[in-house]
């Protein structure tokens, strides 16, 4: 037979309570948050089970317990810890609780490259601006669109370069064939650096729609240190 157990913890007992259950072999099964209709505020049941002490039970008369740790009362605009270090798992469901109700749940471990998948609507999808929606979406755009292009420009030069080389060799002998191996080498080079510029324009469009999602007083001060870093490298370059 299942029981469950259910235990209150404060926010702050949160992170203590799961690495206690971590250390003793307990598995994380599932967490979910819910909206209460009294006073408006939210509750979050974390369940686990000890799965060797199931095992026990279960061989001595069928039954086993599940463990849920409850945290209540919680407005929307209160810091919850995610607790993806110690159970991965739980990355999914930390991440519906934020886009469902727009909870701030801090310190995820694992994510979807820093961005979440939001509309602007308000809830139960979380809070978006049309302007950052906007900017990480032409982000993907201008992505896909260097992408595409480093791999046409590598595949072109690459295909040239060893026509001409198969040519020269055929017609001018070995002089000629190593003219025009040093050829498919400098397209070879050309090709690289393409890539480079793409990948280059890539990174550059992904910093500026992690930008355009951050408080712009935040946004500014990484503006000013990624300029100073330029400078900086700019000038042991020239040194």
């Amino acid at each position: 037979m299942q029981k469950a157990i259910y235990t209150t913890v404060g926010i702050d007992e949160l992170l203590p309570r799961v690495q206690a259950l971590k250390g003793t072999g307990a598995r994380f099964v599932q967490m979910h948050a819910e909206r209460c209709v009294d006073d408006g505020s939210y509750r979050l049941v974390y369940t686990f089970i000890d799965v060797r002490a199931a095992q026990e039970h279960i061989a001595q008369d069928g039954s086993y317990a599940i463990e849920n740790l409850v945290v209540e009362g919680i407005d929307q605009y209160q810091e919850i810890p995610s607790i993806s270090s110690y159970y991965p798992a739980v990355f999914p469901f930390e991440n519906e609780a934020h886009d469902l109700f727009g909870l701030a749940i801090t310190d995820m471990q694992i994510d979807f490259k820093g961005f979440f998948y939001q509309v602007s609507t308000a809830e139960p999808m979380s809070v978006i601006t049309p302007e950052v929606k906007a900017a990480r979406e032409k982000a993907m755009k201008v992505r896909a669109a260097a992408e595409a292009k480093a791999r046409k420009a590598a595949a072109e030069k690459s295909a040239a370069a060893a026509a001409a080389a198969g040519e020269s060799a055929a017609s001018a002998g070995d002089a000629s064939a190593a003219a025009s191996a040093q050829s498919a080498a400098a397209a070879g080079s050309d090709a690289q650096h393409d890539e480079t510029a793409a990948k280059a324009a890539l990174k550059a469009a992904e910093m500026e729609a992690k930008l355009a999602a951050m408080d712009p007083e935040k946004a500014a001060k990484v503006r000013a240190a990624l300029a100073a870093k330029v400078a900086r490298d700019k000038q042991k370059k020239e040194a």
